[in-house]
């Protein structure tokens, strides 16, 4: 059907809808397949009293046509066109009522359809908070917590609140007062009721949460870190678990935990971070999704790198767990990577001499002779970096520096470098090696 032909279409339904009885409901469904079409959708706002029609029947009595009536809702929500979004606020205030209503599947209905009027209107976004739907959907999230497909449908509306321009003002000092962070938290609880789905919309609002706030004080002291660390462990990353779907939710996973990493104290940290089995996890991410997805590799060893910063006890099981090995083996692999992988060996190196000598014995002076020669000067910057705390560990490092050509390595930072790299390149050679 042709745009014209589509738009008289709706013309010629709405009056029908407006004027019939009995087959009221069947017209209301081909009204709602017929806003499917973005010409469509126009055309029925600006039909007179249209919006008012619908309104009409998504407050009446009858069950079937106030179904269709939300139907028809979702359609207009989903419209490519900016001036939909505002042409459905008198509609706003009843789908809020709605959600805490026994029907499960309208009540996913009115909350997908809140969901897609938040994005692109602020006069949406600004109704909508003033309505209150922040605290409705903590509510509808407390009554439904036992309905997955609800709560993933309270995900994903939230989502979309917590992306907004004015987020960080607006929604986020809200939703952290509510119940909502708790609730979301218990979504990510590793038990037998556990679902994939309102697991991964639950964790994507954590991470937008964790990333707008400048200290997430509240949400490490209701646990958050420990929560996502252990459901990342039970993912079944130390076996590199591959199930359909499952990058969708170690994404906001390891997004989450790196964001509160960087906030938690240092004398909380291996409180709230219990299992040291989050390492091994953490490198089979690695591993896992290097090749197929190299950004959710990178995700992983910015953790990593996150963990290890403060912790000697996750330096510790790096090397306890003999993960140490496998993650010198991918100093050669770019996209960022390696130089991830190289300050989390930079972070084992800074904490103790003694991880020093283990580092070299494991390979690490032969992968940093690679390193210096590379083309990126980040790489040889952090690669001297590192050669400087072993090579000030323990005379027999700086001897096998020496017997593995390190020096003439050295030499030619020297000559082709400027500036930082040349500086401690120099030192080096002058104070620790052309001694040897």
């Amino acid at each position: 059907m042709d745009t014209a032909s589509e738009g008289q279409g709706v013309v010629d339904v709405f009056h029908k809808i407006h004027h019939s009885g009995p087959d009221r409901e069947a017209h209301m469904k081909v009204l709602s397949k017929a806003l499917r079409d973005p010409s469509a959708q126009l055309t029925f706002i600006k039909l007179e009293n249209s919006m008012h029609l619908l309104v009409g029947l998504l407050t009446g009595s009858d069950a079937r046509c106030r179904l269709q009536a939300a139907r028809c809702l979702h359609e207009l929500s989903r419209s490519p066109h900016r001036d939909v979004a505002p042409a459905c606020l008198p509609a706003t205030s009843y789908l809020l009522t709605y959600l805490s209503g026994q029907s499960t599947r309208f009540t996913e209905l009115c909350l997908y359809t809140l969901g897609n009027l938040c994005p692109d209107s602020e006069v949406v976004q600004q109704k909508l908070l003033a309505q209150g739907i922040i605290p409705a959907l903590a509510s509808c999230m407390e009554i439904q917590r036992h309905n997955p497909a609800v709560v993933e449908a309270v995900g994903f509306t939230l989502s979309q609140l917590l992306q907004t321009n004015d987020a960080a003002v607006k929604v986020i000092p809200t939703v952290l007062a509510s119940s909502l962070p708790a609730q979301l938290l218990s979504v990510l609880a590793p038990d037998p009721n556990f679902a994939l789905a309102p697991a991964i919309e639950s964790a994507w609002c954590l991470h937008y949460l964790t990333s707008s706030s400048r200290d997430n004080k509240e949400l490490l002291s209701r646990g958050a870190l420990l929560r996502c660390s252990s459901l990342l462990v039970s993912l079944g990353g130390a076996e590199g678990n591959k199930e359909e779907g499952l990058e969708l939710l170690v994404c906001p996973l390891l997004r989450c935990v790196g964001n509160l990493l960087c906030c938690c104290p240092v004398e909380e940290l291996n409180t709230a971070v219990a299992d040291p089995q989050l390492v091994i996890c953490l490198c089979a991410l690695l591993q896992t999704y290097l090749q197929t997805q190299p950004a959710l590799a990178r995700e992983s060893a910015w953790v990593l790198n996150n963990l290890t910063a403060h912790s000697n006890t996750f330096c510790s099981a790096l090397l306890t767990f003999n993960l140490v090995s496998g993650m010198i083996h991918l100093l050669p692999f770019s996209q960022g990577i390696n130089t991830l992988i190289l300050r989390v060996l930079a972070n084992i190196a800074h904490k103790k001499k003694d991880f020093c000598v283990q580092l070299a014995q494991l390979g690490l002076l032969s992968a940093l002779c690679a390193t210096l020669k590379m083309a990126d000067q980040e790489m040889v910057t952090l690669s001297l970096d590192v050669l400087f705390m072993l090579v000030v560990s323990a005379p027999q490092v700086a001897e096998e520096f020496v017997q593995q050509g390190g020096v003439s390595l050295l030499e030619a930072i020297q000559y082709n470098s400027k500036g930082e790299m040349r500086g401690r390149a120099t030192y080096l050679l002058e104070h620790h090696l052309l001694s040897q």
